[in-house]
């Protein structure tokens, strides 16, 4: 007998780890959640054994059936006949899943209900001595159950969300070709949607698919002057890493060549990390520009109170953890209207979405005039970071691709940022199962929003 454990973030790429290790006939003989996603226990030649009789639970029985025919229902629904819209399928899948989700929670609720513990009783009681080994036990029971409803949820949203894929594929061919190709060029399902629905109407593939360039240049909001002309304070934020202070060093550079260093300073609220104070400290001597640190008994308005004659000052900002009492401290001093400092935060074109969401959450309150797009030498893909300035409504400024000061600092207009999209989609088709994970997310998250 071979068994084997397998870490996945979810189910559906649990089982197919465990199909693509050791076949179909493998057997699950273990599962739980884990930080980070799931791990399943499967064998392969694993001897069943007889269960032990266990004592039925009819309200958990009843829910778990109730959970089967929604299954049926939606499987059957979700084959409708032809002339279905898309529209309709997002709102059936949403139904679909609301329904599950409430039979769930009845699930749960019925499982907390039955593990609640007696009314206490006044005055003595006889306690039978195995009445404690079995509350643990039926304890341990719901939480089985508890951990296989939420598997079946899971595995209900992912099958779901193939059929929704398959159904698009067979009843709009067009529209599913659309599909792949804004998922090889990384954006996010809800921007691609969007833009899907401005091109419904257009029969033709390829004049569909310059249309839909055409709609997403639109939806790209580009800073239409340049900060540097309009002078002021001017600052960069961002999380650690994201080319905060080389590209604060590629402003400074092209501000002095072409008008002086007379007019500029750089200020730097970074006094954490000595790396940093260190290429500023450089970076001023070789453009003659002074570098003002933000001292720890400073504020900031006092750091900037020498610097008015200056027509631009750039502050670099530390990128710290949301966690960090400085953090909060750093960006009530960035949002001060006293202050009136433009701030532009930094996006590496490197990161992932979720990471890209999660930093503008942390500095959306600092009153963000902007945003910069970094790192796009290093990127694969340049949808995940456009659909998330699509998606916040935050204008781009500046674009780098490159360690060159100045030289790879650019001002983009909205139809060249697509093109360099374009250019930078991935080779390779997303494979069938990435469609359908696509879709089951996409239409969760829709239901949620819509329920």
């Amino acid at each position: 007998m071979q068994v084997k454990r397998f870490f996945a973030a979810d189910m559906r790429q649990a089982m197919k780890l465990v199909r693509d290790e050791l076949g179909a006939d493998a057997a699950i003989i273990g599962n739980r959640r884990v930080a980070g996603g799931i791990e399943l226990t499967a064998a392969l030649d694993y001897p069943l054994q007889p269960a032990e009789p266990v004592k039925p639970n009819a309200a958990l029985e009843a829910e778990l059936r109730k959970t089967q025919a929604i299954i049926a229902t939606a499987q059957a629904r979700l084959s409708l006949p032809e002339g279905l819209t898309a529209k309709k399928d997002c709102q059936l899948f949403g139904e679909r899943l609301d329904d599950f989700k409430n039979d769930f929670t009845g699930a749960d609720h019925v499982a907390n209900r039955v593990a609640e513990p007696a009314p206490e009783v006044v005055g003595p009681a006889p306690v039978a001595p195995h009445a404690y080994e079995s509350a643990s036990q039926d304890a341990r029971g719901l939480d089985i159950v508890r951990s296989e409803l939420h598997g079946l949820r899971e595995l209900l949203e992912t099958q779901l969300g193939s059929m929704a894929w398959s159904n698009m594929q067979q009843r709009q061919p067009n529209q599913a070709f659309l599909w792949r190709r804004l998922q090889r060029m990384g954006l996010p399902a809800t921007v691609a949607h969007d833009l899907l629905a401005k091109v419904a109407g257009i029969a033709e593939s390829q004049q569909a698919w310059r249309m839909l360039l055409a709609h997403f240049a639109q939806a790209v909001d580009v800073v239409r002057d340049d900060p540097m002309d309009e002078g002021g304070v001017i600052a960069l934020v961002g999380p650690a890493g994201v080319g905060k202070t080389t590209t604060l060093s590629k402003l400074a550079a092209r501000h002095v060549l072409q008008h002086g260093s007379q007019s500029i300073a750089i200020v730097s609220m970074d006094s954490f990390r000595i790396g940093a104070q260190e290429q500023l400290k450089t970076l001023g001597r070789i453009l003659n520009v002074p570098i003002i640190p933000v001292g720890a008994d400073q504020s900031l308005t006092q750091a900037l109170a020498p610097l008015a004659q200056k027509k631009v000052v750039l502050i670099d900002t530390a990128g710290l953890p949301a966690a960090d009492p400085a953090f909060r401290l750093q960006l009530e001093a960035l949002a001060s209207r006293g202050l009136r400092s433009k701030n532009y935060l930094a996006l590496a074109a490197t990161s992932q979405a979720q990471v890209l969401k999660a930093a503008w959450h942390s500095y959306k309150q600092c009153r963000l005039a902007g945003c910069v797009i970094t790192k796009a030498d290093e990127a694969s893909t340049l949808g995940e970071v456009l659909g998330l300035a699509i998606g916040q409504r935050l204008p781009i400024a500046y674009f780098t691709d490159g360690p060159r000061i100045p030289d790879d600092l650019h001002r983009l207009r909205a139809h060249q940022l697509v093109s360099r999209a374009v250019s930078l989609q991935l080779a390779e088709e997303p494979s069938e199962d990435t469609m359908a994970a696509m879709f089951a997310s996409f239409y969760n998250d829709l239901s949620r929003k819509v329920g």
